[in-house]
């Protein structure tokens, strides 16, 4: 990966793109244009593939929310973790999380699963694996995007102050092992998964928690509702 081929929004450009160009990313970079060489589709479309960073800015930055890698289904992934594209069908996980919304918030389900607003409102939704294969989940775990998304997490830990890291699920949380919870505010709970989201996700209030950890520090709360989907102006 050249230096100035590396399309990353210029703050987080700063602080992480060094590492891109550390061997084990070029062999990354080599890994997906062999893949792709292949005949293998991969998600999200290239230009998503930083999708996160550009819509939250390094300094924006005011909640993480931590995914394990992208959907595999054709048109869903887009570069923000557990979010959709408008008009794809909502997945079981985002759904469950607008059930908690209602439940913690009293939010009303929105007419699509598109969590862009959230983005630029300081919501870094980064997925731990930033690529995968159509069809084959966790395909392109332990290729190298693991270290890249940990260097984002140790130099948010780092350089920032009062984030709310919201770490759903065992692998969500050994990653967020290495935030600092005297500089962070940390919540745990299981993932929102049908398989677990009855098993604490589901009455967690991890939402109006992390507004309240942010209104006690002086800053603007976020917005958990969703404009409907004709507001969005990204059909």
């Amino acid at each position: 990966m050249a230096d100035d081929h590396i399309k990353l929004e210029p703050s987080w450009k700063a602080r992480v793109g060094d590492y891109l160009l550390r061997p084990e990313m070029r062999e990354l970079s080599a890994f997906l244009r062999a893949r792709v060489a292949a005949g293998a589709r991969i998600f999200p479309p290239a230009r998503n593939i930083f999708a996160a960073f550009d819509a939250t800015p390094f300094d924006q930055v005011k909640v993480v929310i931590l995914g394990q890698d992208p959907y595999h289904g054709p048109g869903q992934a887009h570069g923000l973790c557990f979010s959709v594209q408008p008009g794809v069908p909502v997945p079981p996980s985002l759904l469950n999380m607008f059930k908690e919304l209602e439940r913690d918030l009293g939010i009303p389900r929105p007419d699509h699963g598109c969590l862009l607003p959230w983005a630029r409102q300081g919501v870094l939704l980064i997925n731990a694996v930033l690529t995968v294969e159509q069809g084959r989940p966790g395909s392109h775990q332990g290729k190298g995007w693991e270290g890249f998304t940990d260097h984002v997490v140790e130099a948010l830990d780092r350089e920032r102050e009062g984030l709310v890291f919201m770490l759903w699920g065992s692998y969500a949380q050994k990653k967020g092992r290495i935030v600092d919870p005297r500089r962070h505010r940390v919540l745990r709970t299981t993932h929102p998964s049908p398989l677990s989201a009855h098993r604490g996700f589901l009455g967690s209030g991890h939402f109006s928690a992390a507004n309240e950890y942010l209104a006690r520090r002086g800053m603007a709360p976020v917005d958990w509702s969703l404009p409907p989907r004709h507001a969005l102006g990204i059909d």
